[in-house]
């Protein structure tokens, strides 16, 4: 495919297939607007949750689980924010509402979207441990940034198959990067649409900006107060690339060949002395919130 008409038909068609996403639930609403900074009580929130009884019921496993080592049981939401704290239990019930949600939608048979949500959880919950180790401008938006940065990707494989899997196949035998392929073949790329979907959601400009240069981090555009050496998107990045490298990838192996200088990650952060301790917290959240998820 070439032109641009066609190019910004694709985009168009692509950004389009997120009414046929399931809907958010009221839950997912209102945390999305709590980012873009709506008066969102919190109260209000947890007697939501407690509604929702399989949600709340997952997240009462999840405290409960040796992850928070509890000695008694917690068995109210209220508890459950004492123990977890607000922050937290925002990101849990983050990740566990669009992960149900994903679980959903219809894909093509060479797209798995288990893996999808994996990849993303992964990222997620690695993001949100750097950013404290990491000083970075908007930490708070780290952990909705992974969850949503391969977002676009999702959005090709379900309105654009045919496109979709001309990409599969331009990575396998030219070797160009995924984004490259997404340029040629649909006229943007995975980030742009993730980060235009993110706009569409009125969700803050710091984590579209942060899911659009994932990929690119040092051409994000700085704040001119930002008085941190590193942007959030750097902080994806590494997360991302962590993430591939320990084999928690979007897609098959046989698509995408992780390149071994991905494990510098962290080092590329200043991250590489709190590796040891950070990567065993961060396997074990994962493993809790994956086993419910």
């Amino acid at each position: 495919m070439t032109g641009i008409a066609t190019s910004s038909a694709c985009r168009e068609k692509a950004l389009k297939s997120l009414n046929d996403l399931p809907p958010l639930s009221p839950i997912l609403n209102r945390l999305l607007g709590s980012l873009a900074n709506e008066d969102v009580s919190f109260a209000k929130l947890a007697s939501l949750i407690e509604k929702d009884t399989l949600l709340a019921g997952n997240i009462l496993r999840l405290v409960n689980s040796s992850l928070y080592g509890c000695r008694g049981t917690v068995n109210s939401i209220g508890h459950a924010i004492s123990i977890m704290g607000l922050v937290k239990l925002r990101n849990v019930t983050l990740g566990l509402s669009v992960s149900n949600l994903w679980a959903k939608v219809r894909t093509p048979k060479n797209f798995s979207i288990s893996r999808f949500n994996q990849h993303s959880l992964a990222v997620a919950v690695l993001s949100d441990h750097l950013v404290e180790k990491v000083q970075v401008a908007y930490p708070e938006g780290a952990f909705l940034a992974g969850l949503f940065h391969d977002l676009g990707k999702l959005l090709i494989a379900t309105a654009l198959r045919d496109e979709f899997e001309m990409i599969q196949g331009l990575m396998y035998t030219s070797g160009k990067s995924r984004e490259e392929c997404e340029r040629e073949l649909v006229g943007c790329t995975h980030s742009e649409l993730s980060a235009l979907a993110l706009d569409r959601w009125n969700l803050p400009v710091p984590i579209q900006t942060t899911v659009l240069y994932h990929h690119h981090p040092d051409e994000a555009p700085r704040d001119k107060d930002d008085e941190f050496p590193r942007h959030l998107a750097h902080v994806l990045s590494a997360a991302n690339d962590v993430v591939n490298a320990m084999g928690i990838t979007p897609f098959l192996p046989a698509h995408e060949t992780i390149p071994a200088e991905d494990l510098s990650g962290l080092d590329r952060l200043g991250a590489a002395k709190f590796a040891p301790a950070m990567m065993s917290e961060f396997q074990a959240e994962f493993e809790a919130m994956r086993s419910i998820s």
